[in-house]
């Protein structure tokens, strides 16, 4: 999986570009809460590496050339930080089995497939394991209550947290998660102010972490990695849509500022939502694809029955992109639009 990039480039050198812009919304996503970040990171990549090198093998493909390109390893790192820091290592090995082997490879590898291999494996495990996935850790810097390395390395290992603690003292709800619980339970959004999930304008740590993000994103921008097609389509329908949530009921919708710095709206329209394999070709094919995401991510938010629906959004509209690039693919002149 991979941004859109110029032909002259080469996907390796594409690659790193993408992971290197990935950095700044890594160090907030560890700072906020904890060393597992990290580790989720490094087992998704050394179980990537590992089912792709077999996957060649077993394609007869020049294992050496193709782990050269560097799409595993940033398949796994946007799989790792969809994940809790303690989910334990099986979850990263599950999520890689259907990105690498099934997503990717079962498809004909790199530039074949129908769907982003990162969000199958995150599907994956999210409907699979639903306890486990949404056992997330409350913001806290590094010196905060975030557990340490060894800690979490050992919870990450054994899949229990350390001394018998149990999940419930060390995890909690997002704000997404406690805004769809108030609104069951008839709660105000202004009722949750004040409370451990909430920051200065959105999910406590997650706004840092999306604007990590957003930097890493005008980095690909700037550097001519993707097009501003894609994410500006994806900002701009999820924040029209939160905005006319919001304007019909303010007290039981969030604004539309907490939409875009809370969940992965912004690591998915900079990082997921760009990859040119299973999107659109066209720019005007690229703008219904965004938007379709974006739109889609706030209904599931809001009606929908998980708290944050950008990897369904990216999935179900990479069934879509065929059909959209034959729709808007620039007509031939001379020959008819078919």
């Amino acid at each position: 999986m991979a941004p859109h990039y110029s032909p002259s480039r080469t996907v390796g050198g594409v690659m790193r570009q993408v992971l290197y812009a990935l950095v700044p919304g890594i160090a907030a996503h560890t700072w906020f809460f904890g060393p597992g970040v990290l580790f989720q990171i490094l087992l998704a990549a050394v179980f990537a590496i590992g089912l792709e090198a077999l996957a060649l093998m077993v394609r007869r493909k020049p294992v050496r050339l193709f782990l050269g390109d560097y799409s595993a390893v940033v398949t796994a790192v946007l799989f790792a930080l969809c994940v809790p820091p303690l989910a334990p290592w099986w979850i990263p090995f599950v999520g890689m089995v259907f990105a690498i082997l099934i997503a990717k490879h079962l498809y004909g590898g790199l530039g074949d497939n129908l769907f982003n291999p990162a969000m199958v494996g995150y599907v994956v495990v999210l409907v699979s394991f639903p306890q486990v996935m949404t056992a997330w850790l409350p913001a806290s810097g590094m010196t905060g209550q975030a557990p340490g390395w060894i800690d979490s390395a050992l919870t990450i290992i054994a899949g229990q947290p350390p001394g018998g603690v149990g999940w419930d003292a060390i995890s909690g709800a997002t704000l997404l998660d406690a805004i769809r619980n108030s609104a069951s339970t008839g709660q105000s959004i202004e009722s949750l102010r004040g409370t451990a999930v909430f920051g200065t304008v959105a999910g406590r740590g997650w706004e840092w972490v999306a604007l990590g993000y957003a930097l890493g994103g005008a980095w690909l921008l700037v550097r001519r990695i993707i097009s501003w097609h894609v994410p500006a389509a994806v900002i701009g329908s999820a924040l029209a849509l939160g905005a006319l949530a919001w304007l019909a009921d303010p007290g039981h919708n969030p604004s539309p500022i907490i939409d875009l710095l809370s969940g992965a709206l912004l690591l998915g329209a900079f990082f997921i939502a760009t990859d040119p394999v299973s999107g659109c070709t066209s720019p005007r094919g690229r703008l219904f694809f965004g938007a379709g995401v974006g739109i889609l991510t706030i209904v599931i938010r809001r009606w929908g029955g998980y708290p944050d629906g950008v990897a369904f959004a990216v999935l179900l509209m990479n069934m879509a992109a065929p059909l959209i690039d034959r729709f808007t693919r620039p007509r031939i002149f001379g020959h008819e639009r078919r």
